[in-house]
């Protein structure tokens, strides 16, 4: 990380007369502002100009100071790169909000789906052509708004579980057309032993858990 570096050089002599300069004036604790970090800091008045102490400086920008010689260095890290730093780690809040909407259109559809299987219910696929459609154009915003290197880690596991269901509510559009889905309706847990709704579900609960964390997991499931 590149950082700012001020040099001051101060000779003994100015050193003592700041010191009686200081002792004839005003002092106070103010509130300043370094490169983005906020603190407390002992601010003295003198002569109507403000100066602050550099330990103060140094603590609330998060900095160090050296000496060698009569010279001082402060180093400051960049403000820039510190900002770049934290657009980099975690899951950005437009992803968070983008990529749970992408999530909850999947639950959706598996759940309309599911719930049709299970109780019998006719179609030719229409309905789910809709819930594609949605679902597509949500994940589509979600790689829009990533940002991050998580962002775009949680993307790829969002936009597997996408095709995971897509595959799968293929298979069992497929499957009622051809009215191969009797055992769903039938057979009060084949659901449960279907192993592609299985994997769909469980990357779905992870998926739940991880995306609003803010913070990017992988998990074997969503693969």
């Amino acid at each position: 990380m590149r950082r700012n570096t001020f040099v001051w050089k101060l000779t003994i002599t100015s050193l003592l007369l700041l010191g009686v300069a200081i002792s004839q004036s005003s002092k106070g604790t103010r509130t300043i502002s370094v490169n983005g970090h906020i603190g407390d800091a002992m601010v003295y008045n003198i002569d109507g100009k403000m100066f602050v102490s550099l330990e103060s400086l140094v603590r609330v920008g998060n900095g160090s100071m050296s000496f060698q010689g009569d010279q001082i260095t402060l180093s400051f890290p960049n403000a820039d790169s510190q900002a770049q730093t934290q657009n980099n780690s975690g899951l950005s809040p437009d992803f968070m909000r983008s990529s749970i909407q992408t999530l909850a259109v999947l639950k959706d559809w598996t759940n309309v789906l599911a719930y049709g299987l299970q109780h019998g219910v006719p179609g030719d696929g229409s309905r789910m052509v809709v819930f594609h459609d949605k679902a597509a154009e949500a994940l589509r915003l979600a790689n829009v708004s990533a940002s991050t290197d998580q962002d775009h880690s949680a993307y790829q596991l969002l936009s597997s579980e996408f095709n995971n269901v897509s595959h799968w509510s293929d298979q069992m559009v497929k499957a009622r057309r051809n009215m191969d889905t009797g055992q769903y309706s039938m057979t009060q847990n084949a659901l449960s032993q279907d192993s592609a709704y299985q994997k769909i579900s469980t990357c779905m609960q992870f998926l739940n858990t991880m995306l609003p964390s803010g913070q990017f997991q992988d998990n074997y499931s969503c693969h």
